[in-house]
């Protein structure tokens, strides 16, 4: 029997409300619904690791960028400007 505290169940909640979330219209472009996502998201990452293992957690760190995908993008793009790996070359 399938326990409700389980966190493999927790993530397809997440996964669930993510896309339901992502359907309704928002007034601040999802910014407020990513960040929420974001934050319940990343201690159910935690959970899958230690309750069922790396391969698990991948899977669903996979599936979530795939919802999340333009606040991953903002992020590696943020990274990269900070660490000066910018795609544009000036040539002199």
């Amino acid at each position: 029997m399938v326990s409700l505290v389980n966190p493999v169940v927790g993530a397809l909640v997440w996964l669930i409300v993510a896309n339901i979330l992502g359907m309704i219209p928002s007034s601040d472009g999802y910014r407020t619904r990513a960040a929420f996502l974001i934050v319940i998201g990343l201690p159910l990452l935690g959970w899958l690791v230690a309750e069922n293992g790396l391969f698990v957690a991948v899977f669903f760190l996979a599936t979530a960028l795939s919802v999340l995908r333009w606040p991953a993008l903002m992020l590696l793009r943020r990274i990269r400007r900070q660490l000066g790996w910018s795609r544009r070359t000036t040539t002199n």
